[in-house]
């Protein structure tokens, strides 16, 4: 009996995402970092460290994570509007 053997591709089409307006940063200070954790482990400690760093020694306002239900599943589309409303910038993320 042959096997079969299904292989997954988590990647989306560019075609797929929502058209979100990128914006010139021209410093962080008194900007608003977004995180997107994948849910990894190990990836709330960096997190934690770059938020220490962004917010004293760069002025940042605010820092807001959100994390994904799995690593092989994209975030989903509320989350990313949500971050890319009140974020200035948004960073994802891997643990391990």
């Amino acid at each position: 009996m042959p096997v079969t053997t299904r292989i997954y591709d988590p990647s989306a089409p560019a075609g797929d995402l929502p058209q979100l307006a990128r914006r010139a940063l021209d410093g962080l200070k008194g900007k608003t970092i977004g995180f997107i954790d994948n849910a990894k482990p190990n990836f709330n400690f960096l997190v934690e460290d770059l938020a220490a760093e962004f917010t004293t020694k760069h002025g940042v306002k605010a820092i807001i994570t959100r994390r994904k239900r799995g690593a092989s599943i994209p975030a989903d589309e509320t989350m990313i509007r949500e971050i890319a409303e009140r974020c200035d910038i948004v960073i994802t993320g891997s643990g391990d």
